[in-house]
Parts: structure tokens; C-alpha cells; sequence
């Protein structure tokens, strides 16, 4: 979370595995529900602070599941979109499983209402 705030999109993406899965179960018609690989992972993530600066996660609750790896989070970020100055405010449930160090599977199960309006997703342009 650190580094989406800070913007690093290149570190944040150092944290997946080559082969990692990146999946929105609740994405809108015409945005990606999977993602595979660190490379799919860096092309789709890469404009990220282009199109919402996003400013703090407020709420984050970490969940520990049975398998050691693995992690349920409940979060908000809040922040404004780029293009249009509105306010983004977006609540997701993650499951994140890491091997190694590194991500290998994130279930992003985010608030498909906040990703409606087209500035707000910021792989829609890409």
C-alpha cells in the first residue's frame, strides 16, 4: 500500500512473482478479470498515478487465513481522479497469496460502482 501511494508503480510490481495471477471477480464489461503474469501485471498497473492520486487507505483490516501464505485484506483507498479532480473512494476485499516473498495470486474484489465513470479506472486507457 506503501508504494501505490508513493506511486512506485515499478517496485510494486517488483513484489510479484513472474508467474503471479492478478483477478476482479466483480470487473465491469470491458475491463480485464484476469491478469497473468508480472509483465500483464506492469503493462495494466503501469498508468496508475496518470489517472487517480490516490492519498491514504483510511480502513485496512488484515485477516490471517488457514493456509500461512495467504491473507484476506479489507480496505478503502481514497483519493481523487486525475483527469477530473472528483473524489475516488473505493472499497475492496483482497485474498493475496505470497510465496517466496513474492505475489503469486491477488483476488481484488473491489467496488465495480467506483470503476463505472471511465477516468476512474486507470488501465481503461492504456
Amino acid at each position: 500500500m506503501r508504494l501505490l501511494l508513493d506511486k512506485d508503480i515499478p517496485a510494486w510490481v517488483d513484489l510479484w512473482d513472474e508467474n503471479g495471477i492478478f483477478e476482479f471477480p466483480f470487473a465491469p464489461d470491458g475491463l480485464p478479470t484476469r491478469l497473468e503474469g508480472k509483465a500483464a501485471v506492469a503493462a495494466y498497473t503501469r498508468g496508475y498515478p496518470d489517472h487517480i492520486d490516490l492519498h491514504d487507505f483510511p480502513y485496512v483490516e488484515i485477516h490471517r487465513t488457514l493456509a500461512p501464505e495467504t491473507i484476506v485484506v479489507e480496505m478503502r483507498g481514497v483519493g481523487r481522479l486525475v483527469t477530473t479532480d472528483d473524489p475516488f473512494d473505493m472499497s475492496y476485499i483482497a485474498v493475496v497469496t505470497v510465496e517466496s516473498g513474492l505475489i503469486t495470486h491477488y483476488r481484488d474484489y473491489g467496488n465495480p460502482l467506483a470503476v463505472l465513470h471511465p477516468a476512474t479506472h486507470f488501465a481503461r486507457s492504456n
